[in-house]
């Protein structure tokens, strides 16, 4: 029999509805453990990007190894993964999950089980995952401690009685929450005499060390110098450095099945690393690689363009190192005669597309556009073909279409009971039906609704926190496509389409998003000498149009009394110029015009 070892390993995640408090209560267990001095603490520490400190969301789960000493002088190494919230980030919980062995499941205790908790607990049953309920925010002065066991019992049908009570704000309870880790979640199989397999979970690219990557040692052991094998493409590599995460990457000479730790090995090529492959041996390999991750299914897209076409080159660099660090973009190439030269990419949701736009202005100082998010349609033509279409240059000719589908989304919106009518209203004009009601504890209501994901990607998010003065939750799923009456909509300037504003929109929709558009055209296009038209259009018919008025030079000035006829014979002589400068004069459509239109009417 193998002997005990003297440091015993847990793997755990903290999952929760975003706002639950799992970055604080990461902070306190971080604390407790002592690998950050008081004088350089600062809160969510885990959250080491500057756009996750801004928003105060996790948007990359970080990893962290707390050591940690029992009364009886055992010693114990808490690899801590930390976890997004929000429902666009659900992919990289679910990658967290794959190296863990159980989750702390935290609750709100004013504000209870809400959508992604429940959510969240389905992602852990399906890696049969030992939970232990934790309720937080017990210091809240609206804490009901009672409402919340109950809801735990009766939502996620866990015994109330094993919920640990803490307050990740003032510390209380953070020993309790350690004694139920190290009892309630079991250690990591010992296989250290099997063939090595480390599953990859992360990685991100350091300019002076290469790759460096995230991964969790299934079986067997891993040394420096030995040569690893990625199982995907056979690469194989010479270790120059392992080690654990505590906050800094901490070197360690040896890891074990069962921990969780980092390695470095010069690869400088960003794409021989993929998430989900099997690290092995290359003189002693596994026999088969580790089951990876779902592969992730986009459902917003959106084209990415370099401001300056010069720029295209380091933007396929910049999207290369990035894709390393999340595995749910996926993009391919695309060109447009407006924007040049970019890229087609699929996003899993509108705050997605938003992180994404961001991360690559300020990592990797990229000045980019992005077009109209769009959903995948799909067209059924008459000749018996099936067409799925998410960029509306590749809409097909409208005398072909027997019918059209859009995706739609079952969503839980969980909400105060006073504000119904609003979230109602605001459901309904978003063309939601399928609606059904229940009540998960006084005064709380659960709407589930199906909606169109069409409507839901630009603002509806937004728009529901607005309504709902910040109390309204909400969780969505695919449920399919069904029936819809879809056009492609084309924005005109000065009579030529602009490719890069086209979209496509229900009928009923198109006259409402043609006149915004216009409008902030309008703002955005500067005057020139000859009026300029801006109009949507669905195919030969103007759905909506406004004017720029040009510049008009007064001709008629140095006219002083006289007869009429002279000042009407330069007027015409003025307007007949306007019109030729018309014909040929071109229209350019400054970068800002793109970027306002994006910004949708939030008001």
């Amino acid at each position: 029999m193998q002997e005990q070892p003297t440091v015993q390993t847990r793997n755990f995640s903290i999952i929760a509805h975003i706002d639950h408090g799992k970055s604080t209560l990461a902070d306190r267990l971080i604390q407790h453990a002592g690998l950050v001095e008081k004088r350089d603490f600062r809160e969510q520490i885990l959250d080491d990007m500057d756009i996750e400190r801004e928003r105060g969301i996790t948007i990359k789960s970080n990893t962290v190894s707390l050591p940690y000493t029992a009364a009886d002088g055992q010693r114990f190494e808490l690899n801590l993964i930390d976890t997004p919230g929000h429902v666009d980030f659900t992919y990289e919980v679910s990658r967290a999950l794959a190296s863990c062995e159980g989750v702390l499941l935290l609750t709100d205790a004013a504000q209870g089980v809400e959508a992604q908790t429940l959510a969240h607990l389905y992602s852990a049953l399906e890696h049969d995952l030992e939970i232990v309920p934790v309720i937080n925010k017990i210091d809240l002065p609206a804490a009901d401690i009672d409402a919340v066991r109950e809801q735990i019992e009766r939502d996620l049908g866990l015994d109330p009685d094993e919920a640990v009570l803490c307050s990740a704000k003032t510390g209380e309870g953070v020993e309790d929450i350690i004694a139920a880790i190290i009892e309630r979640i079991p250690a990591p199989p010992q296989k250290e005499d099997e063939p090595l397999s480390a599953l990859v979970f992360d990685a991100r690219y350091d300019p002076f060390r290469g790759t460096v990557i995230s991964f969790r040692m299934v079986t067997g052991a891993l040394e420096r110098k030995q040569t690893i094998r990625f199982m995907s493409n056979k690469a194989a590599y010479a270790v120059e450095e392992i080690g654990r995460f505590r906050i800094k990457r901490e070197p360690a000479t040896r890891l074990r099945a069962g921990d969780v730790g980092y390695l470095l090995a010069g690869i400088k090529t960003v794409s021989d690393v993929s998430i989900g492959d099997t690290i092995t041996l290359d003189d002693y390999p596994a026999q088969k690689p580790l089951a990876g991750f779902r592969e992730i299914k986009p459902v917003v897209f959106s084209s990415i363009y370099p401001i300056a076409n010069d720029d295209y080159p380091s933007l396929v660099d910049a999207l290369e190192k990035y894709k390393l660090n999340d595995a749910a973009l996926v993009y391919q190439k695309d060109s447009s005669a407006a924007l040049g030269q970019g890229f087609r990419c699929g996003f899993l949701g509108l705050l997605h597309v938003e992180i994404v736009q961001e991360r690559l202005e300020r990592e990797f100082n990229q000045s980019i556009i992005m077009t109209m998010p769009s959903v995948r349609y799909r067209f059924d033509l008459k000749n018996g073909e099936r067409v799925v279409v998410d960029n509306p240059a590749n809409f097909p000719d409208p005398m072909q279409i027997e019918s059209s589908e859009e995706p739609y989304i079952r969503t839980t919106i969980l909400i105060p009971e006073r504000y119904m009518g609003a979230v109602m209203q605001l459901c309904l004009d978003r063309r939601g039906d399928n609606s059904s009601f229940s009540y998960p504890a006084p005064g709380r209501i659960e709407i589930n609704i199906d909606l169109p994901l069409a409507e839901v990607i630009f603002d509806f998010y937004d728009r529901l926190k607005s309504v709902t003065q910040g109390y309204g939750s909400f969780d969505y799923e695919l449920v399919g496509y069904r029936r819809s009456d879809l056009i492609k909509l084309d924005i005109l300037v000065n009579g030529v389409p602009v490719d890069a504003l086209a979209t496509m929109v229900h009928r009923d929709r198109a006259r409402g998003r043609a006149l915004r558009i216009c409008e902030r055209l309008k703002e955005e296009i500067p005057r020139q000498m000859f009026k300029i038209a801006i109009q949507g259009a669905i195919g030969s018919t103007i759905v909506a149009r406004t004017n720029i008025s040009p510049f008009r030079k007064d001709v008629t000035a140095k006219c002083y009394g006289g007869d009429i006829s002279r000042k009407r014979k330069l007027l015409e002589k003025q307007k007949k110029g306007k019109r030729r400068m018309k014909m040929v004069g071109q229209v350019q459509i400054p970068q800002s015009a793109f970027v306002t239109i994006l910004k949708t009417d939030r008001e």
